[in-house]
């Protein structure tokens, strides 16, 4: 049986919205909502959480979740990559824990709009299609191929795509997708790989938008609020 964690990382500091982490919605802070969706879901072996916030680590604890210490000065910059962050918590879980893991799954707290079906479903594909990592999208709403357009070096218009066949509509483009980063899966090996994301046998799991909004402005938490707050009223 694969042994699964699901790692929640989660800075203290944030330039889009301020202390947007720990920002309530229908008075749950983000970190809270990921954590309690974590543990509703009942398929990991462990839940960690990686944050250089006190405050958060002890909300995580509260809540049941296995604080790997606070994050080091080195991992917690805007600049640095998050799956520095996510490699570091699965090498500390591993050694605080005394246990080897099998599975990956991290889960964003920027993106509460994501139903435990979508991480279910996602696990169960993952699993079918012996896949090597998955990554979750959504259709991108502009296509390269019509309607998105780039300047080149001598600052003339083009597109940022070419086709071999003239593209009249957006529907008659190929379809092409935006990563939604609502929540990653890998295979440990895959993870510690030097190529992590795209390989030949990453597997994509595609969400609707209305389930995809990442937070990254305060106009993207007024719209994710108004939609959780519509939703949990239902």
């Amino acid at each position: 049986m694969d042994k699964i964690l699901c790692t929640i990382c989660a800075r203290g500091g944030s330039k889009g919205v301020k202390n947007k982490n720990l920002k309530k919605i229908n008075g749950i802070p983000l970190i809270v909502r990921a954590i309690k969706q974590a543990n509703s879901l009942k398929i990991f072996e462990n839940i960690v959480i990686s944050t250089d916030s006190k405050k958060m680590e002890n909300l995580a604890i509260r809540n049941n979740v296995f604080s790997i210490g606070l994050r080091k000065k080195s991992l917690s910059g805007d600049s640095i990559p998050k799956i520095d962050a996510i490699r570091d918590a699965v090498r500390l879980s591993e050694n605080l824990l005394n246990k080897k893991f099998d599975i990956i799954v991290d889960l964003d707290v920027s993106s509460p709009l994501r139903s435990n079906q979508d991480i279910k479903k996602a696990i169960r594909n993952f699993f079918r299609t012996k896949s090597d990592n998955l990554i979750t999208v959504c259709e991108a709403r502009k296509n390269p191929y019509y309607n998105m357009l780039e300047l080149n070096s001598e600052g003339k218009i083009k597109k940022v795509k070419k086709s071999k066949v003239k593209i009249t509509s957006r529907q008659s483009a190929p379809k092409v997708f935006e990563m939604n980063a609502s929540f990653y899966i890998w295979k440990k090996n895959i993870l510690f790989s030097n190529s992590p994301f795209y390989r030949k046998k990453t597997l994509l799991y595609e969400m609707p938008f209305i389930r995809s909004i990442d937070i990254d402005s305060i106009h993207d938490f007024n719209l994710v609020e108004s939609l959780l707050k519509a939703n949990e009223k239902k």
